[in-house]
């Protein structure tokens, strides 16, 4: 029996090199894809490295095509890669928004548009897009970063109600801090951080087992955020101002 077929991009470091040893691990047959090459070197020996810009439409609908015609469909994609940078307001850029939607939500989109005509042509396949607790609500420093991932949130609900019936399950994942080279970057605390592997896990049992449209971890985390975000705005201001020391 052939062994599953799982496609993840990002998966140079962080959470997504962290999927593709996990996927590995269990048994199935692993396509990563990054920007840069020399992460992916250090993945296991039979790992199919598949260098990308995701960024490129073409490139990406010709991965797709390339992976399939060499190692048959993919059954689940885990469409991981992203970029991270804080935008304050006193350094309020054009450049950063861009640099983020281009990454964040273009490079989903440009994955979902070459795999959803082919699994929806043979009636079967798994999509998972990666957002963020950080797409539920505005955060401070965070509005370029937190609109991607609210973007990439919305996106994945509205295909979710179309895809019904297709065969076709598209999944919704949103960590929350997650130590990987992109939080490293955040000189702010970052409660309840989990390792990159433990994020992994708890992926792969989500995605291979559970049949739940949205994974976020740790619970007490985005249970946290999640009520957060239903507070009327004259208790959600000040309260995310107190929380992060904003506005003092």
């Amino acid at each position: 029996m052939t062994r599953p077929l799982v496609w993840i991009t990002g998966a140079s470091s962080g959470i997504g090199f962290a999927l593709a040893e996990e996927f590995s691990r269990q048994g199935w047959r692993v396509a990563a894809s990054a920007r840069g090459a020399g992460g992916l070197g250090q993945l296991p020996a039979d790992t199919i490295l598949v260098p990308l810009d995701v960024t490129d439409e073409a490139l990406v609908a010709n991965a797709v095509a390339s992976i399939e015609a060499a190692h048959g469909p993919i059954d689940l994609a885990i469409l991981n890669a992203g970029t991270h940078r804080p935008t304050p307001v006193v350094d309020f850029r054009p450049a950063d928004f861009r640099e983020l939607f281009t990454v964040n939500v273009f490079g989903t989109v440009n994955g979902l548009a070459a795999l959803l005509p082919l699994m929806r042509a043979r009636g079967r396949g798994r999509i998972a897009v990666v957002a963020s607790v950080a797409g539920y609500s505005g955060l401070p420093g965070a509005s370029a970063y937190g609109a991607t991932k609210a973007a990439l949130i919305n996106m994945t609900e509205a295909l979710r109600v179309e895809l019904a019936g297709s065969g076709v399950d598209i999944r919704l994942v949103c960590p929350g801090f997650v130590r990987t080279p992109l939080t490293d970057r955040n000189d702010f605390p970052m409660p309840f951080r989990i390792e990159a592997d433990e994020a992994a896990r708890r992926m792969f049992r989500a995605l291979t087992k559970g049949k739940g449209f949205e994974t976020h971890f740790p619970r007490r985390f985005t249970f946290m955020l999640k009520l957060l975000r239903l507070l009327p705005y004259r208790l959600y201001f000040p309260l995310v101002r107190l929380i992060t020391g904003q506005g003092r």
